[in-house]
């Protein structure tokens, strides 16, 4: 830089130098000498000014603080903040998320764990900020509750990032089990103070079961077959044989391959080692199995009779043909075409012809028959908390809507609309929608649902309230006044085995699945249901009378 004299005859820093603000002076006292030269030694100057000026601004932009960052760890008790009063805290978060998802980082029975991802809201109080705590609560067999606190690296000098977004940051930490309730809730640090409405965010994540894409990683699932690929393929020998060939788990030995068009037409059981190997089965049909559903139903230790199960499509077997000797034909061969040639000629005008008529023929029964298709039959599904949701009351509904064309009305698909209407008021209004009721009851009580669908034995369902018992008791009023009687049906898995406290539903149409398929479905489809209802009402016994 430039240098001056003393009185000393030392050197000491020009004053852009050595005092805060100091260029400007030095700049403008510079100036002012090089003003008294020439033309010729300004121009001199100039560039010397250039360089200056860029140095400076090249040390200013150097001097720009590092984006924030986030280092988090464990904190289960307040926050210290909290015991401190601040005259200014920081406001709540913009947005909150979560997500599962597969990390390989993690141990193998935690291999899935939470992403949880949150944007800070972009006004002046995030100058205050400091961290962010996120809290997590599980609700399963057993309740868990853990918390993380992520420090920001550094003070935040801007609303949003220098490149226009907005501040997002994210945790992935927290394992996820299966079919479990999560509340996560989450706030800024400093902590408002006591007695001061403390701002925050939460949300409500429900974590899957097994048929989910990210969950099917978890080593519950992995045991359960979630990973399993049988490569199903299955293809009809004739009008009573389909054969069926699958790859199967070294997890299990025993597997049911059923046979569906509309109603069961054909079961047909496999012993195979624990092994992986590509097998094959002969299934007897009693009705037509082209384009049926092939449903194979494996039999694990791990999972019993609830494992997963997989579908497949019949087709019509390749014809094989039969080879012959060229040399011998190929005289015969020689003297026939010259014959063959229009004879195939016609046949291709025949076929081309009758293959248009019957194009047009289909279409217009199409037409017709779309014209004169009733609308679906409303159901509403109602089932007790110990039945295994995802691996009995799903297949029961997607049986309803593939076979039995039926619109299905579940509280599992409605939790939002229960939480603003209430479950009594929520129930009634479906009830009066539906055309049916269904009571779906099963006494197959297997030890492995407890682990698939997250419940434990007297404990109500996690993901909303038990409508159960609101049912019974509309149904019971109904009893009482002989009216909407013809809407209500029970279903069973097996043996119909009905509890004491549920045994008025003994009045209502009673079918065991899938043996009294065709029936249930040609029920469902009738408008006029002529049953008599003083009958039932002179069958009302045990809770429904004393209620």
């Amino acid at each position: 830089m430039f240098p001056t004299r003393g009185r000393g005859g030392g050197a000491r820093a020009a004053p852009w130098e050595a005092e805060p603000g100091g260029v400007a002076l030095g700049v403008r006292i510079r100036v002012r000498r090089e003003a008294r030269r020439g033309p010729a030694q300004w121009g001199a100057v100039a560039p010397a000014m250039s360089l200056v000026l860029l140095s400076l601004a090249a040390l200013c932009w150097g001097a720009v603080t590092p984006e924030p960052t986030i280092r988090c760890g464990s904190e289960m008790g307040p926050s210290p903040e909290w015991r401190v009063k601040h005259r200014l805290t920081p406001g709540d978060l913009r947005d909150l998320r979560v997500e599962p998802v597969k990390s390989s980082i993690a141990m193998e029975d935690d291999s899935i764990l939470m992403n949880i991802s949150w944007i800070l809201r972009a006004d002046a109080s995030i100058r205050l900020l400091k961290a962010t705590k996120v809290c997590v609560t599980g609700k399963s067999n057993f309740q868990s509750y853990s918390c993380v606190r992520c420090n920001y690296t550094e003070a935040f000098q801007t609303q949003t990032r220098p490149s226009g977004g907005k501040w997002t940051f994210s945790y992935i930490g927290f394992p996820v089990e299966l079919n479990t309730l999560y509340f996560i809730g989450a706030h800024n640090i400093p902590n408002a103070n006591m007695n001061e409405d403390s701002p925050s965010m939460s949300v409500n994540f429900t974590s899957p079961g097994c048929l989910d894409h990210v969950m099917k990683y978890k080593k519950k699932c992995i045991e359960a077959g979630s990973l399993w690929d049988p490569n199903i393929t299955a293809c009809k020998k004739n009008e009573k044989t389909v054969e069926v060939n699958f790859t199967t788990s070294p997890l299990g030995n025993r597997y049911m391959a059923l046979i569906q068009s509309n109603i069961v037409i054909g079961t047909s059981f496999v012993s195979e080692q624990n092994r992986v190997t590509r097998t094959s089965v002969i299934v007897l049909v009693t009705g037509e199995s082209e384009g049926a559903v092939v449903q194979l139903t494996p039999y694990f230790h791990t999972c019993g009779n609830d494992c997963i199960r997989r579908k497949g499509t019949v087709v019509l077997c390749p014809q094989m043909g039969v080879p012959f000797s060229p040399d011998n034909n190929s005289s015969v061969l020689s003297g026939w075409i010259p014959l063959l040639l229009p004879a195939l000629l016609v046949a291709t005008c025949v076929v081309a012809i009758g293959t248009y008529l019957k194009w047009r023929h289909e279409k217009i029964k199409t037409s017709f028959s779309s014209a004169m298709l009733l609308p679906p039959v409303k159901i509403l599904v109602v089932y007790p908390s110990e039945i295994c949701f995802h691996h009995t009351v799903c297949h029961f509904t997607e049986f309803l809507q593939n076979h039995c064309r039926s619109e299905v009305i579940l509280d599992k698909w409605q939790k939002k609309k229960i939480a603003e209407m209430g479950p009594v008021q929520w129930l009634t209004t479906q009830k009066k929608a539906a055309d049916k009721v269904i009571f779906l009851l099963s006494n197959d009580v297997n030890a492995m649902c407890d682990g698939s669908c997250g419940k434990s034995e007297g404990s109500p369902r996690e993901s909303s309230q038990d409508l159960f018992p609101l049912a019974f008791n509309l149904f019971c009023s109904d009893l009482r006044s002989q009216t909407h009687l013809h809407k209500y049906m029970v279903v069973y898995f097996r043996e119909a085995d009905s509890e004491d406290d549920y045994s008025a539903l003994n009045v209502c149409p009673m079918y065991r699945l899938m043996k009294d398929a065709t029936a249930f479905c040609t029920e469902l489809l009738h408008v006029e249901q002529h049953v008599s209802a003083g009958k039932r009402f002179r069958a009302c016994h045990s809770r429904c009378c004393s209620l």
